[in-house]
């Protein structure tokens, strides 16, 4: 038996991508001069804060795309307003460690038509610890240690809709239904892909109360729930369709495999350093929250539309 051709893809919207990709390189695409860069009064006690919130995460965004410390972010930011020609303050450093600690990061992303078909998965990401070079070299001296990240993909417009960051402990499966709770109620949810760790009663019950479908594959060892609620009901047709037609093609009828797109923008979330620079929880979130910012920002500026040739 000769061995199956492999398959061929191509990009078609190349001339708009390249610019796309070009503009991405751009310092002052990240700056909007009404950008309201002075806090708002509050009316609460104590003294106002200077800087508002939106202020605060520029500074963060420009650290994090760069890898700076504190110090040299403030000085790139000074820069940065001064090339756009803005007589605007900067903060110091101790404000923007102070600031990143409790900064709810607004995250930006685009709703296509339709229902929105969710990929879900998770991946580590190290704080603490030796580096991979180092560990190979010399062998760990010190314990390594990580957390992880867990996020919710729109398949139509490759933005991240939900992200949730937890310690290294942490299941996919308790997870999922805090993702789905970040999606707003009134969007219409179609379907819920992951991976064999949320074949689970918590993931499907989770899953059918956004009247969504769930494409979970049924663990090789999976048997037959007993039906005593719709989340085992639907649990059930899954596995009985994967015994009908096979695991493989399951797996290819119910469109599993676009699940290897949340896997490679897992890889874009370590693209911007492999450990965290926070050791902070708190400010350890923060800085998720700002990698999935920008990677929605550079997505919003035009990514490859690719199509199988054959």
């Amino acid at each position: 038996m000769t061995k199956p051709e492999p398959a061929r893809y191509s990009t078609t919207n190349w001339k708009s991508y390249n610019r796309a990709l070009k503009h991405r390189g751009s310092l002052l695409i990240w700056l909007d001069k009404d950008l309201a860069w002075q806090g708002a009064r509050t009316g609460g006690n104590g003294r106002p804060a200077v800087f508002s919130d939106a202020a605060i995460q520029f500074c963060l965004m420009v650290k994090v795309l760069f890898g700076l410390p504190l110090r040299q972010t403030t000085g790139m930011v000074e820069s940065i307003l001064s090339m756009a020609g803005l007589d605007w303050p900067v903060p110091d450093f101790s404000t923007l460690s102070r600031r990143q600690k409790r900064i709810t990061v607004q995250i930006s992303n685009r709703r296509a038509p339709g229902p929105l078909n969710l990929l879900v998965d998770s991946t580590g990401i190290k704080f603490l610890g030796d580096g991979e070079w180092l560990a190979r070299k010399h062998g760990t001296q010190r314990r390594r240690q990580y957390r992880k990240v867990h996020l919710a993909m729109d398949t139509a417009t490759g933005d991240i809709r939900a992200v949730e960051f937890t310690s290294s402990d942490k299941g996919d499966s308790p997870v999922l239904p805090h993702l789905l709770d970040q999606i707003p109620p009134d969007e219409q949810i179609g379907t819920v892909t992951g991976d064999g760790a949320f074949d689970t009663r918590r993931c499907h019950t989770a899953i059918l109360k956004r009247g969504a479908a769930a494409i979970i594959p049924i663990r090789k060892n999976g048997r037959r729930w007993r039906e005593d609620c719709p989340a085992a009901v639907a649990r059930n047709e899954i596995l009985r369709a994967t015994q009908r037609l096979g695991r493989a093609a399951w797996k290819r009828w119910s469109g599993y495999h676009a699940r290897s797109r949340i896997e490679a923008k897992m890889r874009c979330l370590k693209a911007f350093g492999e450990r965290l620079a926070s050791r902070d929880p708190d400010r350890q979130t923060a800085e998720v929250q700002i990698r999935v910012a920008l990677m929605n920002r550079f997505n919003a500026l035009g990514t490859a539309e690719i199509k199988r040739v054959a």
